[in-house]
């Protein structure tokens, strides 16, 4: 893969490193400590300007699908998990089982449940948007409460309710 260009974007849930390159997006996630900022970075693509405003949008409730050229390394599995999950609507959620039949394997929930926490593009492949099948908040890399935020933020958007979950 090519070498990655770094810039970083203060949301409203914290610091969030973006990579990427003049092509695509490669990396979208939450930074909680200093040691995880990348310094020297080559610079800042006009593609991850383009994404730092786009998700400027998402945060003000204003963007709800995201139209960055994205790439990350993975096998073929997750590739197909990734993919599937670009697919849930803004606001809307699945079950990691409905999400292993969408890939034509309901015995596969685990795998399915790894490649979802493999994701390096939060947000943009939004993996917050899966939960467990009881319809409860389950793991998530960028933390918990981030899911609920994101999940709460999608909902009130699309739906104009406050809470979804308690």
């Amino acid at each position: 893969m090519q070498e990655l260009y770094y810039t970083y974007y203060e949301s409203p849930i914290g610091l969030i490193r973006i990579g990427g390159t003049d092509n695509f997006i490669a990396e979208l996630v939450f930074i909680d400590n200093k040691d995880q900022i990348k310094h020297g970075e080559p610079g800042l693509s006009d593609l991850m300007h383009v994404c730092t405003e786009q998700l400027i949008e998402f945060f003000a409730g204003k963007r709800k699908q995201f139209n960055v050229p994205i790439h990350q390394e993975g096998t073929a599995f997750q590739g197909n998990v990734w993919s599937e999950l670009i697919h849930i609507p803004f606001g809307s959620t699945i079950s990691y089982l409905d999400l292993a039949k969408k890939i034509g394997d309901a015995k596969a929930t685990r795998a399915v449940a790894a490649a979802n926490g493999k994701n390096n593009i939060a947000i943009i492949v939004p993996c917050h948007r899966v939960i467990g099948s009881d319809k409860s908040l389950t793991g998530y890399a960028g933390g918990m409460w981030r899911k609920k935020w994101l999940l709460q933020h999608e909902f009130r958007i699309k739906n104009g309710i406050q809470v979804l979950f308690n």
